[in-house]
């Protein structure tokens, strides 16, 4: 076992994912945020991090294609774990193969259902309400060569209701996010999931 677990994470947007996760394993004993790297220089998530004392690097199609810069980068932080946290791109099969089993995503429904390339954000919580959907949620899955098809490790649900806008269902899906994710990473990284 590594002295400490040292985490990456990848983000696309405003970061609030990526902050409760900075916050969760501030003084954690075992598990530190050592990195965040996104492909969207305006990417809020950038100053959540620099606040929190971590590391930033922007990248954009064709480093993140090119392989060599992205693992330089996680080499150099001695990263173990990969985090995605609304980072919107595919990860390239280097990157899955580098960190075999060690990426983990957060998609905001409740997979297989609504998942898969295009279906993020208010696209999703839009096709739950347009599906007349019961229920929705969050799932904590594994990433493999496929957006949204590596084994799930973790759902939490909420129900959704007639009236809820999708603005609303958003919403409820936000505060499992927040809630569970966190929580789910460190046993995940630790071994106990």
């Amino acid at each position: 076992m590594p002295e400490k677990y040292k985490l990456a994470v990848f983000a696309s947007g405003s970061g609030t994912n990526a902050e409760k996760i900075f916050t969760y394993f501030q003084n954690h004993p075992s598990i530190e945020v050592v990195l965040l790297l996104s492909n969207n220089p305006q990417a809020y998530a950038l100053e959540r991090a620099k606040k929190a004392g971590i590391t930033t690097h922007v990248f954009d199609r064709s480093q993140f294609r090119e392989q060599t810069i992205i693992l330089d980068w996680l080499q150099e932080k001695q990263v173990t774990h990969i985090v995605l946290a609304g980072f919107l791109w595919l990860i390239p099969a280097y990157l899955v193969k580098a960190f075999p089993h060690k990426i983990i995503n957060i998609h905001p429904a409740l997979l297989p259902k609504h998942g898969g390339k295009g279906m993020y954000g208010m696209h999703v919580h839009n096709a739950v309400k347009l599906a007349g959907d019961a229920d929705t949620g969050i799932t904590i899955h594994a990433v493999d060569d496929n957006y949204d098809e590596g084994k799930i490790l973790f759902q939490a649900s909420c129900p959704v209701y007639i009236h809820d806008t999708p603005e609303q269902i958003a919403g409820k899906v936000h505060e499992l996010e927040y809630t569970h994710y966190p929580r789910v990473i460190e046993q995940w990284v630790l071994g106990t999931l």
